[in-house]
This record gives C-alpha cells, structure tokens and sequence, in this order.
C-alpha cells in the first residue's frame, strides 16, 4: 500500500465546502475550556461537513492562534455562532424543529450504539465542560441524551474524541 499524497485527497476548496450538501447536525459546545479541544471539534466537523457549531459561555472564538493550530483552518470553513447562554440556543434549535440531544451519562440515557436517528430530521449535539459536562439546565431542555458506552475504570473521554465518536456514528446512521 503506497500513502496518498495530498494531492491525491480530493480536497474540496472553501468555496466548493460551503455550496456542498451539509449534515443535518449541529454542534453545540457550552464552556469548553481548551482551545485545542474546541479547533479539533472545528476540523471534525469539516470532515464530515457539519452544518453549524454554535460556541456558548465561555468557549472561545476564533480568531484564535491555539484554535487554529489544531483547527488546521475549519473555522474559515465551517458556519459558527457565538451565543453567551446555551439555554437561549436549545430554545432557538427546538423553535427550529431541530432535535437537541445531550452527550452525557445520565440515568435513561440512550446508549450510542442503540441511538436511530430518523431520516429527514437535523439534529444539534450539546457538548459540555471537560470537567463539570453538559449542564443539569439543558439536559432538561433536551429532547434526550446519548451515552458512549465504555467499558474502563474511568468513563471518561475527552470532548474532542467524544465530539469525533458521535459524529461519526450519527454521520454513518444519517447516510
């Protein structure tokens, strides 16, 4: 097996990124500290040509050099928002006829692997803190909450590798 060369990647340009059919997904991410986390969630969803990323609380913005660095220049590509209170953005999201699902463990929750989206409806993910999670307030306003099932001592993962197991999952379930 030979590696591709870039060349070879069929990259799509700007340009042809934002006239390209988009996901049905949203991502929504509240407080998120790390700057690293919040470019690699930009570069995920230009992967798989996510429709919007809205930034809340104290998630930073670009521009933003440590953003970058991991976003490797999906925040020119993929459509963002900044909004100060994740509740306001769910309303908004719902008011839309959006489904809004929490990435959290919580009792009810529904096990990632037995999540079915349903054809011909747009979904927003709400992907919380790296400490505290999603909060107890948009739980609430959530249509329900996807769990990643995982098997360790710590059921634990990082927001970045949490955001790229769920939308690759839903992205492959929405096909």
């Amino acid at each position: 097996m030979r590696k591709l060369a870039n060349a070879e990647l069929n990259r799509i340009s700007k340009e042809e990124f934002a006239e390209a059919k988009k996901s049905p997904i949203i991502i929504v991410l509240d407080d998120i500290r790390s700057l690293h986390n919040i470019g690699s969630v930009f570069r995920t969803s230009d992967a798989f040509l996510i429709e919007k990323i809205y930034l809340c609380g104290i998630t930073a913005v670009p521009p933003n050099k440590e953003i970058h660095k991991t976003a490797l220049g999906a925040t020119d590509t993929v459509a963002w928002e900044y909004a100060k209170d994740v509740l306001e953005v769910v309303a908004k999201l719902k008011e839309e006829n959006v489904k809004v699902y929490s990435i959290e463990q919580t009792e009810n929750a529904i096990m990632l692997d037995d999540f079915q989206p349903e054809s011909d409806t747009k979904y927003a993910l709400i992907f919380g803190n790296e400490v505290k999670g999603v909060s107890q307030e948009a739980i609430n306003l959530s249509d329900g909450v996807i769990e990643i099932p995982q098997l360790g001592s710590k059921h634990s993962l990082n927001i970045s590798v949490s955001a790229g197991i769920v939308i690759w999952d839903l992205f492959q379930k929405l096909k």
